[in-house]
Formats: structure tokens, C-alpha cells, sequence
């Protein structure tokens, strides 16, 4: 196990910021350009919304990569939780994970990979007020926070 206290909290240095996607934004690589834009370098980030179709991942620890769970169908985004850290070349990395759920109550989850917004997606980012970094870890084939 590894900890790291992130330091008291000052209100005053910590940014809280709500991000709305439009109809047919997709949604991964639009968080990412938020996140670089603003110079967000640690955070964690909530979501709610629908698409009309994503990509999950589930990690294979054999294959050292992740196997794709497409989503071809309208969905809920009942549950999407991640962060924002600093990856080895300095720029934003958002990991996140999400749960959809479908019109017979069905859901599916898994590692967060893209998805085209329909007809919104509502996250709320809340910055921290120290920097976290992602560092790829070549014994995994992931990248994992480093503390």
C-alpha cells in the first residue's frame, strides 16, 4: 500500500469547475482538452449523461492491454468516477470508469474509453490543490498513480 497526504485544503487555491458536452462531442478526448487547457494537474471528476454509443475497456494483465466492451446502443451514463493526473510527458491523463445502464435495466462497466455524447454529459471537476502524477508501469502495462 502507498499514501500520500495531498495537505490542508485552501478553498482559495482549488478550482471547481462544471463541464456540459453537446450532442455528439465525444466525450474522453473532450475532458482531456479541457483539463490540458485549463492546466489541471490533479482532480477527480464525476459524470452523468447518455450516449448513443461508447467503448469500455476491461484489462487484460496477460495481453498487457485492454479489451474493448463496445457499447452500440443508446445509453445511460448511470455512474462515471475518475481523475486527472500529469503523465510522463506533462500533459493531462484522465482515468475513468463508468457504469451504463439500458432501457430493460441491463448495465455494463469497465475502464472508460470513449463515447459520443447523446443528447448531453454533465461532469463536475474538482481540482486539487496538489499536482498528481501518472507514471507507466512497464511490469503492468498501465500507468498508475504515483504517491
Amino acid at each position: 500500500m502507498q499514501s500520500k497526504e495531498l495537505g490542508k485544503s485552501d478553498p482559495w487555491s482549488e478550482r471547481n469547475f462544471v463541464l456540459v458536452l453537446d450532442d455528439g462531442e465525444e466525450a474522453f478526448g473532450a475532458i482531456t482538452k479541457f483539463c490540458e487547457e485549463q492546466n489541471i494537474t490533479g482532480a477527480s471528476l464525476t459524470a452523468i449523461g447518455a450516449f448513443k454509443r461508447a467503448k469500455l475497456g476491461f484489462f487484460d494483465f496477460t495481453q498487457k492491454r485492454y479489451i474493448d466492451i463496445p457499447v452500440d446502443t443508446q445509453s445511460e451514463v448511470l455512474s462515471a468516477i475518475g481523475d486527472v493526473a500529469v503523465d510522463d510527458e506533462g500533459k493531462a491523463s484522465v482515468h475513468m470508469h463508468a457504469v451504463l445502464g439500458f432501457a430493460d435495466g441491463s448495465t455494463k462497466g469497465g475502464h472508460f474509453i470513449s463515447g459520443i455524447v447523446h443528447p448531453t454529459l454533465e461532469i463536475i471537476i474538482h481540482e486539487s490543490a496538489v499536482a498528481l502524477r501518472r507514471r507507466k508501469r512497464p511490469d503492468l502495462g498501465i500507468a498508475l498513480l504515483d504517491v
